[in-house]
């Protein structure tokens, strides 16, 4: 399946026999995955049809020219850009089969339970604790700055199955059932007013073995497939010319010339630039992507991510002046998305803030491209064959 002519009969099937106008959205949704038209470059049975990658844009083109629904991808993003993909290289026929149909269409929402208080830009130093019994484990631990776990059905947990092996060597993948009565959320207010992060604790969370993803004691290499992808999803998100944080920059601009001056306008188009430059980047990591697994350049995409829109929004705020200081909502919501655009100034640049730390802090990013990108030498670690166990904490 690798034509492009091929593709757009069977979408305009798919159309004919599930009109959008008169079809119910989730069933519309659920048609068009077993149709192999979610994901095209998928295995046939899993929402695709083995194509190439680059192809699904012809389908998105068709049906968004008729009007037909998405399945809401910023919602459900973590299981998109994070998920599917893990579970597609290290799951079963069985967990593929069970988890990727409704991930695709929003029935399921999913979350990440990666880091704890004392493991975040260390994440392989994490301590939340999965012992085997039977054929179960039961988890007992902390996780923080989880996103959308007031929402998710289903969350990918990595924890320590073995702590007298070194802290990357101990670890095993499992996706978490969040209706569990072991997992309890909290909110975590933020500087904008909302929680859209929570903290989960795990109390005797019994997980079946047949819910683990890769071999007990490989789930570093798991959560490896994981973080990459999460990183291109952040930084490599396409996006038209002045889309993103610049738009909305650029459309002030234009639309009230009273706030111009000289050093503004010169911040704004290094800025325009840059965006620019990202947008194009990502463009060209995704086409990359056609030929396999996303690869470290995904980090670079995240850290230039980070760093535009904190400057962006930044500019934004002295642009408007006294206005840049006001603020919408105070009010304590558990939102199910986070709206860059569709939010004012004041919020625009207080969220931003976080993006140097979600998907990643900027300071391990950056390790990661001087060693993984540039080949630069790596920092000197003394504790990667040390147990677990014997780590100071």
């Amino acid at each position: 399946m690798t034509d492009a002519g091929e593709l757009r009969r069977r979408t305009h099937e798919l159309l004919a026999a599930h009109p959008p106008a008169t079809t119910d959205r989730l069933d519309f949704l659920r048609a068009r995955f077993d149709a192999g038209l979610a994901w095209v470059h998928y295995p046939e049975g899993l929402g695709g049809l083995g194509a190439p990658r680059s192809l699904q844009a012809v389908v998105d083109e068709e049906l968004a020219a008729a009007g037909a629904p998405d399945n809401d991808p910023r919602r459900i993003g973590i299981g998109l850009g994070m998920a599917a993909p893990t579970v597609l290289r290290y799951g079963t026929d069985e967990q593929k089969s069970r988890f990727l149909r409704p991930l695709w269409t929003g029935e399921e929402v999913w979350c990440q339970l990666f880091s704890e208080p004392g493991a975040g830009s260390d994440l392989a130093a994490l301590g939340t604790r999965a012992v085997r019994d039977g054929d179960s484990w039961v988890v007992d631990g902390q996780k923080v700055w989880t996103s959308s776990a007031h929402l998710a059905r289903w969350a990918i947990l990595i924890a320590r199955t073995d702590p007298d092996a070194p802290k990357h060597a101990g670890i095993t993948y499992f996706v978490c059932d969040m209706t569990h009565p072991g997992v309890e959320v909290r909110p975590l207010r933020q500087i904008t007013g909302e929680a859209e992060f929570n903290e989960v604790f795990l109390t005797g969370v019994r997980i079946p073995d047949d819910r683990r993803l890769g071999e007990a004691g490989d789930g570093w290499r798991v959560a490896q497939t994981t973080l990459m992808n999460e990183r291109v999803s952040i930084g490599g998100m396409r996006l038209p010319c002045e889309g993103g944080m610049i738009g909305p920059v650029a459309r002030t601009w234009r639309e009230r010339p009273e706030l111009r001056t000289h050093d503004l306008h010169q911040r704004l188009l290094k800025l325009w630039v840059e965006a620019e430059v990202s947008r194009l980047t990502a463009e060209r990591l995704r086409q990359q992507l056609n030929a396999g697994q996303p690869g470290y350049e995904g980090s670079g995409m995240k850290l230039a991510f980070a760093r535009l829109n904190q400057e962006i929004s930044g500019l934004e705020v002295e642009l408007r002046g006294e206005e840049g200081l006001l603020y919408d909502d105070w009010t304590m919501r558990r939102p199910e998305l986070v709206d860059f655009t569709g939010r004012d100034a004041g919020y625009r640049y207080l969220r931003s803030k976080g993006n140097s730390i979600e998907g990643g802090t900027s300071e391990v990013l950056l390790n990661i491209v001087a060693e993984r990108v540039l080949g630069l030498p790596a920092e000197p670690r003394t504790d990667k064959d040390v147990p677990w166990k014997d780590l100071a904490r």
